[in-house]
């Protein structure tokens, strides 16, 4: 598996410390990454700001650095707009395309996007079908770029393995993937080296973190007790010093037929606080972790 950071972990979302898209190229090849996935937002890879001179100097600090973009992390939610007259989809479709050219200039063979949350107002079969045609055409796009589509396993709808898996067959793409991590199997209950194993020959990509559960409860005076609340509050760790059994996790991979870009972020407030030097440690850590299970060069 190649190891790869995610530019999210350096963009100051969370309260962390924040660093421009140079200076995080930068700082990845201090900490020994071979390669990056960059988010397709500002601060970092904004369509936007990314004219043609810019992309021709993103593509000079990679070589500089010895870097490979792996990924370009797109941003999506493909619910039905509730506004009917305003082109929502169509928007995302572009912003997704305008990846694809930014992934092709950059060497990146992959653009990451997620489904759709529930949207009220609308049945989920409805959001599905909203879901399905716009990847569809996303995909179409990109194949003209060389690019293939990862679909992550994150919002509401088709997070279920079960589901997701369906999602792919309704897309019928051939350069439609997935983007699976661990995370939500984890908060949610699979198993996860049966489901990374068996999600494996479709994956392209998969995003890391380490997190803790934190079981909530509201104090009822008129019982003098607790009353047990849902869901639980995460927060991340060390990668390796969580509760997700990462092991097995990539062990499922492995077995499945995997071998593709194992991407490390910070997407939420972390412990010891966001502070530079502690993202670097977080960062650092990771990439010990993956060689020292073997799970990377």
């Amino acid at each position: 598996m190649q190891p790869c950071l995610f530019s999210v972990s350096y963009a100051g979302f969370w309260g962390q410390a924040r660093l421009d898209l140079p200076a995080f190229l930068a700082k990845a090849a201090q900490l020994g990454y071979p390669a990056v996935m960059l988010a397709g937002k500002r601060p970092h890879l904004s369509p936007l700001d990314a004219r043609p001179d810019e992309l021709a100097r993103i593509k000079a600090l990679l070589a500089e650095h010895r870097l490979t973009c792996a990924v370009i992390g797109g941003y999506t939610d493909l619910s039905p707009a509730a506004a009917a007259e305003v082109p929502y989809l169509e928007m995302q479709i572009a912003y997704v395309e305008s990846l694809a050219r930014i992934a092709q200039a950059l060497g990146a063979k992959v653009v990451r996007v997620f489904t759709a949350y529930e949207a009220p107002g609308h049945a989920p079969q409805s959001v599905w079908t909203s879901v399905v045609r716009s990847l569809q055409e996303m995909c179409d796009r990109s194949a003209d770029y060389g690019v293939t589509i990862a679909v992550q396993n994150h919002h509401d709808i088709a997070v279920h393995s079960d589901a997701l898996l369906e999602l792919l067959g309704d897309v019928n793409r051939p350069n439609c993937k997935l983007g699976f991590d661990a995370w939500s199997p984890f908060l949610r209950g699979e198993d996860l080296y049966a489901a990374a194993k068996r999600m494996a020959p479709h994956t392209a990509i998969t995003t890391n973190a380490d997190y803790i559960r934190l079981p909530r409860f509201r104090y009822e005076p008129a019982v003098v007790n607790y009353a047990r609340v849902e869901p639980d509050l995460v927060r991340a760790v060390k990668f390796g010093e969580g509760q997700i059994d990462y092991a097995a996790f990539f062990r499922g991979l492995a077995d499945g037929g995997f071998d593709g870009v194992a991407s490390y972020e910070m997407c939420s407030p972390i412990w010891g606080g966001g502070e530079l030097a502690n993202l670097d440690a977080y960062a650092a850590h990771y990439l010990g972790w993956m060689r020292e299970q073997g799970f990377t060069g």
